[in-house]
């Protein structure tokens, strides 16, 4: 495993790390989430990916569980959470947002679901149009020198915003945004690639990007249909089997990976490592988030690095003209 310093900061990430969106506590529990970490610590994994939103809390309280049975040393690997759209199911008005009051109370409630005295990374899920950015960098900063949190970051902002925070924060003294979590993959490239093109030149930010899959698309399954298990198939992502497979936009996407598929075959390697490995290639990704609903999954992916000398600019070049 290799590692990465996320952006400017002194952190190093090991450049594949695990996430529990949609899995976790749906199609993983406790028992399996251990095992997956163990797997994931023995691969040189260091940093684990959470958020209040996902399953409602349930899935940090799995995560926490898991870690906890593990009992690794806990300055040998990172926690996050994610703080925007609230825990409760529905969220009263002062349970979601990026209020100060949501911020702080978010933060201690992720910390007892994952059984964790500080997160290392805190993100805010999505940009707040309700709250000023200032009140916002402001809470962050506060739980930065109360210890609670170590690093914080933005999630799907736009390169504006996130500009927007780190000048406030310059210019008051306070603690500056150190990473942003987008999505980014071979399908999806425009905001990492262009959009947010000067902020990591100007600030110098790290990424903990998600979907380097594009939701399951990039390994292929979808090619002949969504298979019974996928999480096109589960209940509450119908949106993700409409836009996915069902929409025209979504059969476009599958026929520009059934044109990549060739290319994975001819280097001997599947479509999934193949996809891993080309967002390593990109210096602006400080890590790659990988998700799993079973062990050969994450065992496979896991491997996804080794790929990366296969990647000529020949190769890249074939990839990039699909």
């Amino acid at each position: 495993m290799e590692y990465r310093n996320l952006g400017a900061s002194g952190l190093k990430l090991s450049q594949l790390s695990f996430g529990s969106w949609v899995t976790f506590n749906k199609q993983v529990d406790a028992t399996l989430a251990q095992r997956m970490f163990g797997t994931c610590f023995d691969a040189g994994v260091n940093f684990f990916d959470n958020a209040e939103a996902y399953e409602a809390g349930e899935s940090e309280i799995v995560m926490g569980k898991a870690l906890k049975a593990l009992a690794r040393p806990r300055d040998s690997y990172c926690v996050s959470s994610k703080v925007f759209f609230g825990a409760a199911r529905p969220p009263l008005p002062t349970q979601m947002g990026l209020s100060r009051k949501h911020v702080t109370e978010a933060c201690h409630q992720a910390l007892k679901r994952l059984q964790v005295d500080y997160l290392d990374l805190y993100f805010c899920h999505r940009a707040d149009p309700d709250t000023p950015i200032a009140e916002t960098v402001w809470a962050m900063h506060n739980l930065v020198t109360q210890g609670k949190i170590l690093y914080w970051g933005t999630s799907e902002w736009t390169a504006q915003q996130i500009m927007d925070a780190c000048d406030f924060a310059l210019a008051n003294h306070l603690t500056p945004p150190s990473m942003e979590q987008p999505q980014y993959n071979l399908l999806d490239r425009e905001r990492f690639e262009v959009e947010y093109a000067p902020v990591f030149e100007k600030y110098k930010i790290g990424s903990t990007i998600w979907s380097p899959l594009a939701s399951g698309a990039l390994t292929g399954k979808y090619l002949k249909g969504i298979p019974e298990g996928s999480r096109a198939t589960l209940p509450g992502y119908e949106w993700l089997r409409k836009t996915m497979v069902e929409s025209d936009h979504g059969q476009e996407r599958i026929s520009r990976v059934a044109r990549m598929q060739p290319i994975a075959e001819e280097l001997g390697v599947s479509l999934s490592k193949l996809a891993i490995a080309w967002c390593l290639l990109n210096p602006n990704v400080s890590t790659v988030i990988l998700g799993a609903s079973r062990m050969e999954q994450l065992e496979e992916n896991l491997q996804a690095s080794e790929v990366v000398p296969l990647l000529t600019d020949e190769v890249v070049a074939r990839l990039a003209a699909i």
